[in-house]
């Protein structure tokens, strides 16, 4: 089976970026495992792996400093378009996210944006709706101990070390 081609589509900014560093682990029906080092350069972020569970409209991404320490679990929001032609995705941000830090603080992030986008029509009202349910399903996860086994379900994949 061919690698899929890797797209993410921001909406705030607008932008959509082949992730053509990114390297594939592993690729199933619903979840995709990548590995990869930031596009741009930050002073903390240096890389990372993300899963994309598709079915679930969540990227679990790890993220790592320079010094290869893990910063947190950044959970992206997302929805996705596929194009089974050319075996393409384009994994489509919806902004909110949520941040899981090792010390198992969660902090939940850009709500703005979301309502920005929303205002602007950048997202429609069944994309709004989709995000608030994920964000929910996520933060439930969370709260109720299972992010863990989340986690857990992507580790074989991730042969230079654990996702969780």
């Amino acid at each position: 089976m061919r690698k899929p081609v890797l797209y993410r589509k921001r909406l705030i900014p607008d932008e959509c970026i082949l992730l053509k560093n990114d390297e594939i682990l592993y690729t199933e029906e619903n979840l995709i495992v990548t590995k990869w080092n930031t596009i741009r350069p930050k002073k903390e972020l240096s890389h990372g792996l993300s899963a994309y569970f598709l079915d679930k409209g969540i990227k679990i991404s790890k993220f790592y400093d320079h010094a290869d320490k893990l910063i947190c679990w950044y959970c992206d929001i997302i929805t996705y378009t596929y194009e089974e032609e050319t075996n393409t995705y384009v994994m489509i941000d919806l902004l909110a996210d949520v941040l899981v830090y090792p010390d198992g603080t969660v902090k939940v992030a850009d709500l703005d944006e979301l309502a920005l986008a929303t205002e602007k029509k950048l997202l429609s009202k069944e994309q709004l709706l989709i995000a608030l349910r994920q964000l929910d399903w996520l933060l439930q996860t969370i709260y109720s101990g299972r992010f863990g086994d989340l986690l857990l379900s992507v580790d074989q994949f991730c042969p230079d070390g654990k996702f969780s």
